[in-house]
């Protein structure tokens, strides 16, 4: 349960910061945006560090799932734009492709 909680973090704290980066350069904000911006990616960076796995690629290869059911939801949420039936789809498939990653059984030798 305690990974659910980091992987949502993160993902919420990497696309505020990117959007802040979409903002300044797409949406002509003030460059002052990038600074919690940047905030917000080294608390994506950090919270990632907290999952309980031996291997770096692995947490951000699950993560990816979250991280795009997350897009989704600020696209719908934050762009008012609601995501269409291939959207949920794909994020669907994610989904069940980081569960995989995350849950499969392995053979530590």
């Amino acid at each position: 349960m305690k990974t659910a909680f980091v992987y949502i973090g993160a993902a919420v704290a990497e696309i505020a910061g990117c959007f802040a980066f979409w903002a300044w350069l797409r949406l002509d904000k003030p460059v002052w945006w990038l600074i919690p911006g940047l905030l917000s990616l080294v608390l994506f960076a950090y919270l990632l560090t907290l999952v309980g796995t031996n291997a770096a690629g692995r947490a951000y290869a699950a993560y990816g799932g979250i991280y795009i059911v997350a897009s989704l939801f600020w696209l719908w949420v934050i762009e008012h734009v609601r995501p269409d039936r291939w959207d949920i789809s794909g994020a669907a498939f994610c989904l069940i492709g980081a569960a995989v990653i995350l849950l499969g059984p392995r053979r530590w030798t």
